[in-house]
């Protein structure tokens, strides 16, 4: 469902777009580049006195990790293709090396705003790290579908992760019933309707 169209006259102030994809490698390896753009609607001095022109990049980052099938990094890169201080912002990239070893799925933004804490990364290459781990999770869903097929005994792992996947809720009732927690009187019924509203149980 799209927004509504706003009532009130508006001026474009600043638009970031954060762009994720993965790619299945041929040594049974993942890439996953993530890539952060910023620009303004509007013109602007820079602090080197240049003029910084309504959609041009005030920052460009690249952030490619290689993940084994664990989520473990086992390769990272970072680089910039635009940054407000250039070369003095460019200067991190190395930095991130330090990536390699860490795990997607095992307290992964903590250890990353640890170890990229103020002065010792960049704010806007940090942020970017923190979607890898759902993406990678996104990217393998059709291997973990396969898995789950085969060891139908195991609680898919995604349970209880988001307010539509709540274990008393009506998906959890409709395409995982074996691991539904909710009451199974009148309750269940109205959860059965919500999950094909019009139709009886």
């Amino acid at each position: 469902m799209s927004l509504p169209k706003p009532e009130i006259p508006r001026k474009l102030l600043h638009t970031r777009s954060i762009r994720v994809q993965a790619y299945e490698r041929e040594d049974g390896l993942m890439d996953l580049e993530a890539e952060l753009v910023d620009f303004k609607g509007y013109d602007f001095h820079r602090i080197d006195g240049m003029i910084n022109r309504a959609g041009e990049h005030v920052h460009d980052m690249t952030l490619r990790i290689t993940i084994d099938t664990d989520y473990t990094i086992v390769d990272a890169q970072a680089s910039y293709a635009a940054a407000p201080y250039g070369a003095s912002c460019m200067s991190i990239t190395p930095a991130y090396r330090d990536l390699v070893g860490m795990n997607l799925l095992k307290n992964f933004r903590r250890q990353v705003k640890e170890r990229f804490a103020r002065t010792e990364g960049c704010t806007h290459m940090t942020e970017l790290s923190q979607v890898l781990p759902t993406a990678a999770v996104q990217a393998n869903a059709g291997a973990r579908r396969k898995q789950v097929a085969q060891d139908a005994q195991k609680r898919p792992f995604q349970l209880d992760g988001c307010h539509a996947l709540s274990t008393g809720g009506p998906i959890v009732l409709k395409y995982y019933p074996r691991w539904y927690t909710g009451r199974h009187d009148g309750e269940q019924d109205e959860a059965a309707a919500a999950v094909s509203p019009g139709t009886s149980p």
